[in-house]
């Protein structure tokens, strides 16, 4: 039962990172009107270096297929943990509305992370 409920919710978790990457390539969902100034000189400082967008939004894209396949689950982890730090950290100092369903998300991350630990032992042994 959990296997299912893990795999249910990588499946979502990857899709969502996979919709996340394609809309920076895209531009199909429309930015908010209502944003916060804070937020919106961050995005305007992000989109002003010209190979980060596409960057961040490759690695959300490959890291949400692998994530969703059990064989690749552990990489596709470790590819978007850094971008999930990043999507913390910003709802937490800048865009604290979103802050709960980023909370939500790294949780999930952690459990896959969690998971999958024993194919990280072989990074750290000495």
């Amino acid at each position: 039962m959990k296997n299912k409920i893990l795999f249910v919710l990588c499946l979502l978790f990857g899709l969502m990172f996979i919709n996340a990457g394609l809309n920076k390539f895209f531009n199909y969902m429309p930015v908010p009107q209502d944003m916060p100034e804070a937020t919106m000189k961050m995005f305007i400082a992000m989109t002003s270096i010209s190979w980060l967008m596409p960057l961040i939004g490759f690695i959300e894209v490959v890291g949400g297929v692998l994530i969703i396949f059990k064989r690749t689950r552990a990489l596709g982890a470790i590819m978007i943990l850094p971008i999930m730090v990043g999507i913390v950290l910003t709802h937490f100092t800048v865009a604290p509305e979103g802050l709960p369903m980023a909370l939500i998300l790294l949780a999930i991350l952690v459990w896959v992370i969690v998971e999958n630990r024993e194919k990280y032992l072989p990074m750290v042994r000495a």
